[in-house]
């Protein structure tokens, strides 16, 4: 019989450093939900921050693992919390806990448990939604990360980008729109960024609101964020998309993460691995994700004002260390 597991949920609140904006919103704070799960001296924890614009929250966050917490505690496997849960950041800090909990355990790595050897990789870094010359700005002070990813909306994109690559003429460039632009705007708009260097623009046009992509010819290739969710809305991004975005927030942690990168491989597809912002605590399974993608954005740390003890380590030219089995996995 499988021994019987303690379940801790913690709301916990991490000030940015300042705040950051992207399309119709703006965040001051990290607001998220721990899960630590101890077993016969072992002990599994995870992250889940879930997405804002589908209306999760701490509260709601913490409301849906409470409202299973006989079945967690009774020692629920990582293959059941897929169905005990829907996607999102309850689902993802639980799955998460449970993969941390399974290394503790059996005394190995995740990268044991998955077959992988580990490599460094290396982040972008995000400037959030502004005017020109304060993206330039920030652009200079990201000077040591070669990728940066630019916030957009419909508010001068060409400009911005053009004052980043006067400001930043080394760098790798993508853009995340979060759903900002319409059909006529990323018409409008794609040239005049293709001859800016930028290699991808994330998100242009709304959810449910993409269908036109589909034979849609782009001159920089397009990336799905809010249009992949989880693995059952990939077919369809697939149809429209060049890049998946795989966020364990939106999917619901790192097991179906693995299988929507699996699948996007398979299929020919570029991968991107993101976040909602986070810990390294957050960043740590995505880090597993990242091994295998074309884009890694997982800078959500650079953007607190104090990150988690054992954190990663951010250096020169965007290189981030590999966790420590002293944060996870």
């Amino acid at each position: 019989m499988t021994s019987r597991i303690k379940l801790t949920i913690e709301r916990k609140s991490f000030p940015l450093d300042q705040p950051f904006s992207i399309t119709g919103y703006t965040f001051t704070a990290l607001n998220t939900v721990w899960v630590t799960l101890e077993r016969d001296g072992a002990v599994g924890r995870g992250e889940g921050t879930g997405s804002y614009y589908l209306g999760e929250t701490p509260d709601t966050i913490s409301a849906q693992l409470e409202a299973q917490r006989s079945h967690i505690e009774a020692g629920v496997s990582i293959a059941e919390a897929q169905t005990l849960l829907p996607r999102g950041g309850a689902r993802n800090a639980l799955d998460c806990a449970l993969w941390d909990l399974r290394c503790a355990e059996e005394s190995t790595s995740i990268w044991n448990l998955l077959a992988l050897t580990a490599h460094t990789v290396v982040t972008v870094a995000t400037i959030g939604a502004g005017r020109p010359q304060e993206m330039a700005v920030k652009a200079t002070q990201w000077a040591q990360y070669p990728q940066l990813k630019i916030k957009l909306d419909n508010r001068e994109p060409v400009e911005c980008v053009a004052a980043i690559r006067a400001a930043r003429p080394d760098a790798s460039l993508i853009v995340d729109v979060n759903q900002g632009w319409t059909l006529d705007e990323l018409r409008t708009y794609g040239p005049l960024l293709a001859q800016l260097g930028v290699e991808m623009i994330e998100q242009p046009l709304a959810r449910g609101a993409d269908g036109a992509l589909a034979g849609f010819v782009s001159p920089i290739p397009l990336g799905a964020d809010e249009s992949c969710l989880g693995l059952d809305d990939y077919r369809g991004a697939a149809q429209k998309y060049d890049v998946i975005n795989v966020k364990l927030d939106k999917c619901g942690g790192l097991t179906e993460a693995l299988k929507i990168s699996s699948q996007a491989r398979a299929d020919g597809k570029k991968l991107m691995v993101g976040n909602m912002t986070g810990t390294s605590l957050g960043m740590a399974p995505s880090y597993v994700v990242a091994q295998s993608c074309d884009f890694v954005d997982i800078d959500g740390p650079l953007l607190l004002r104090d990150d988690v003890e054992h954190g990663l380590s951010y250096g020169v030219g965007g290189v981030v260390s590999i966790p420590t089995p002293a944060l996870w996995g």
